[in-house]
């Protein structure tokens, strides 16, 4: 590890305190009192309310952050690791003997209080010189029972801690008290206790420091920011020498080993302290962990004893976990992983959260951290703000393929299918590449990206036409919060995970307040869920959720699959709640497999999500979607303009799904227009770029042959898809396009 570069502090002593003319006779009034002390005198009043004292564990500088869950139950702790409490028989001699001689001299022989070190701190200061007055005993006292009132220096404080280090050597032994001091000074570096400090500078045991090592971790603590060998090395030899010295003078070391040590140059072999978060549910604590961090600093969250109330239900956690177990086990590949969010609707509390396949081989977070291109599931934003713009999505377009949206962007349906002519909500159910495509050239890039941010997306989008087919990478945590916003009648909310933060005495120092924003009227919102309800039917996308689904609620949800079933989705709600599920390989951007199969959201993320689904809504009564009488002000049809369809055609509606005959595979749904092109009256559109296939052979006028596609819905759906041939890419997607919308036609349901 290379040397830390930072900005060193000026010296300001946390043991020896300059006091002046006032510090003179605080010095006095403390002896004054040291002596009243020792003869029984206590004033009554300044020791009232005195903390817990005589128990072992008052004296522990760290106390370890709490997290709850939503009923009450602890789900884990954070705290340091290597705050680990050594035995004296753990450190060094020369640690126990050079904090003694430079600390408190006459540890051995004061009751806690010590006149003389007094009267010797007042000798200094008069000569200008700064020496500390406290014992080993009183800093004990003050950075662990009063460490609420350590920076108090009224002689109130002085008091409090004078008299309870006097009763607590009646109580402890000195050993002991020496060994509570040095599992607890601080160090620096955010190293509490000797053995820490010994890890961070050194890299190994207390037991272990050399007598130089031992010196210079003993000299630290008079003030770490200043001694910190890493930012000024110069000013902690020179501090690790006057230990060495008064060790010598003291007799606890020769001549010889002080001459060897204070030679010896400044070497640091740093070790890292490791966080250690213990408890249940690690994905979703991590995150916690990492939502305080934004306002807390570690030191606080692994020591400072916050009490941290959450939103996640053990029950739909253990439901969520064994959802994702249970699928990514019947796959039999032991690469596939799999996220997954869930959120109330009505709060925007986060219900449960999975971010990956087993938290112990990788505590990566794939739900929070992960960010995988969102494929079709993208492209309810593209029809919401549509909606918002007036399309209505009864509105019909042409959903052949391939076709050409713009000089540079060539769109593809999955399989090339040819879908016909169809409405919006039709083309949604089947997720038609063509006609989103369409549809965004018509609203533009902004219109998309906008709608998407109000809703809750907040990665960063680029405004090309292709996103909405998904060319996007977002979290599923990202996507659960948006669909979210349809979910609550147009409302967003962030997700939240914390509800309340109180401190280790009990204040709350944060309480979550809703605050909801409206990103889309109740009316669209209405609409797009609407069409969302259309893709979990039999013939279209969501056909598994369709015929799966036990709980008694009405569901909207969308696919996505991105290039080559590299990513795949479901996101999906109900009025109570949303969820997103995502899977894939985590380390890799490759074709899934499933059973040796391809991967699909029907053998993956809808399994998945229909289980967790079933589970934590068994028996809940039916509600329906939030609805209003307020209404969506559609434009006329005809004023669209799309590239692949004309005006005239956008006046009649195809607008159910019912216009399909659909056959199910392992893979796929494959749905054939049952339109007039099935007379074979239509003629062929186009040969694709690449691929050499066979028009179909059907019956009807002509079967079609040539490069590609060219032919392809001439001859009618008899015989089977016809013109199937060409660069059909695999899964659920397409093929590609170029220039700023490279792969914009790639992805797919």
């Amino acid at each position: 590890m290379g040397i830390r570069t930072r900005r060193a502090h000026k010296h300001s002593s946390t043991h020896a305190v300059g006091f002046g003319i006032a510090g003179v006779f605080g010095f006095i009034a403390l002896f004054a009192l040291a002596l009243a002390l020792s003869l029984g005198s206590v004033v009554d009043s300044w020791l009232q309310d005195l903390p817990d004292y005589e128990s072992a564990d008052a004296y522990l500088v760290a106390e370890p952050t709490i997290v709850y869950a939503a009923d009450g139950t602890e789900i884990a702790q954070y705290y340091l690791q290597n705050r680990r409490s050594v035995t004296l028989d753990d450190i060094s001699d020369y640690v126990k003997k050079g904090t003694v001689d430079v600390e408190d001299e006459r540890f051995y022989q004061h009751n806690g209080v010590d006149p003389q070190g007094i009267l010797r701190a007042i000798v200094s200061q008069l000569s200008g010189r700064s020496e500390g007055a406290s014992t080993i005993t009183q800093q004990l006292v003050r950075n662990t029972v009063l460490s609420s009132e350590q920076f108090d220096q009224t002689l109130k404080r002085k008091v409090r801690e004078a008299y309870i280090a006097i009763q607590m050597e009646k109580t402890y032994s000195k050993d002991q008290i020496l060994n509570m001091y040095l599992n607890t000074i601080y160090y620096g570096e955010g190293a509490y206790g000797i053995e820490a400090a010994s890890v961070t500078y050194f890299n190994k045991h207390a037991s272990e420091l050399t007598l130089a090592e031992a010196a210079t971790l003993v000299g630290i603590p008079n003030s770490p920011s200043y001694y910190d060998p890493f930012v000024n090395p110069d000013a902690c030899v020179e501090r690790r020498n006057k230990v060495l010295g008064n060790m010598l003078e003291m007799g606890d070391i020769t001549q010889e080993e002080y001459d060897e040590a204070a030679a010896e140059e400044l070497t640091l072999n740093p070790g890292s302290l490791q966080d250690e978060t213990s408890g249940s549910y690690p994905y979703f604590t991590d995150y916690v962990k990492t939502l305080l961090q934004s306002d807390f600093d570690n030191d606080t969250i692994l020591k400072g004893g916050l009490r941290v109330y959450t939103t996640l239900d053990p029950t739909y956690q253990e439901a969520a976990e064994e959802a994702v177990s249970t699928t990514l086990d019947s796959a039999n590949n032991d690469r596939l992983s799999a996220a997954l969010v869930c959120i109330d609707n009505d709060t925007g509390y986060v219900k449960a959260m999975v971010g990956g396949r087993d938290y112990s081989s990788s505590q990566f977070n794939l739900a929070t951290q992960s960010t995988r291109q969102a494929g079709s599931s993208f492209k309810t934003f593209t029809l919401t703000a549509a909606i918002s713009a007036g399309m209505n999505p009864n509105i019909t377009l042409n959903c052949s393929s391939p076709m050409q949206i713009t000089s540079t962007w060539t769109v593809k349906n999955y399989g090339n299918h040819q879908y016909g002519y169809r409405s919006l909500a039709s083309a949604t159910a089947i997720s038609s590449n063509t006609a989103y495509a369409q549809v965004a050239e018509a609203i533009g890039a902004d219109a998309i990206v906008d709608t998407a941010y109000s809703m809750g997306i907040t990665s960063t989008l680029s405004r090309y036409l292709s996103i909405t087919l998904g060319a996007v990478s977002v979290s599923p945590l990202e996507m659960c919060d948006a669909y979210s916003t349809l979910a609550s009648g147009g409302l967003h909310r962030d997700a939240v995970c914390i509800t309340k933060i109180e401190d280790r005495n009990g204040n709350v120092v944060y309480e979550h307040q809703d605050n909801p924003t409206r990103a889309v009227s109740e009316a669209v919102a209405e609409a797009v869920t609407n069409v969302l309800e259309g893709v979990v039917a039999n013939g279209a996308t969501g056909y598994y959720v369709a015929d799966y689904n036990t709980t008694n609620q009405p569901i909207a949800g969308k696919t996505g699959t991105s290039d080559d079933a590299e990513d795949l989705w479901f996101c999906g709600y109900t009025p109570q709640i949303t969820c997103a599920v995502w899977s894939g390989y985590p380390d890799a951007r490759v074709a899934v497999t499933v059973n040796g199969g391809v991967g699909t959201t029907q053998n993956t993320v809808q399994p998945i999500w229909t289980n967790f689904m079933n589970k934590v809504l068994a028996g809940v009564a039916r509600e329906e979607f939030p609805t209003t009488t307020d209404t969506v002000d559609y434009k006329d049809n005809s004023s669209w303009t799309f590239v692949g369809t004309s005006a005239s055609t956008n006046s009649t509606s195809y607008n159910t799904v019912s216009e399909t005959t659909t056959t199910t595979t392992d893979s796929q749904s494959t749905t054939n227009p049952t339109t007039s092109e099935s007379t074979g009256s239509k003629t062929g559109n186009g040969g694709s770029t690449s691929g050499s296939g066979t028009g179909g052979s059907g019956s009807g006028s002509g079967s079609g042959s040539g490069s590609g596609n060219t032919g392809g819905t001439t001859g009618g759906t008899t015989g089977g898809e016809t013109g199937g041939g060409g660069t059909s890419g695999t899964g659920e997607t397409g093929g590609g396009g170029t220039g700023e919308n490279t792969g914009g036609g790639t992805t797919g349901r």
